[in-house]
């Protein structure tokens, strides 16, 4: 599983990676959590607000921060899209 926190630098990003790495661990799921801070990649996946969250290449959502609870719900939510 790969996934991208798309931020351009702000203080938000530090704790949405931590949410998103407590999520990972918690889902017993192998992956990567990754921060993208090129503007130009951040707007290939036509994100309007940072910071955001994607999960194989799906927006899951951006703008706000996400817990790690909710994380955790979307991925095994969507489990079945991700591989």
């Amino acid at each position: 599983m790969k996934m991208e926190i798309l931020d351009t630098g702000s203080a938000m990003c530090k704790t949405l990676l931590c949410n998103a790495l407590e999520a990972l661990r918690e889902s017993g799921k192998s992956g990567k959590v990754i921060i993208i801070t090129d503007i130009r990649k951040i707007l290939k996946y036509r994100v309007i607000a940072t910071p955001a969250l994607v999960v194989n290449g799906v927006v899951m959502f951006s703008g706000r921060l996400g817990s790690p609870d909710e994380i955790l719900a979307l991925l095994n939510g969507n489990l079945s899209t991700f591989v």
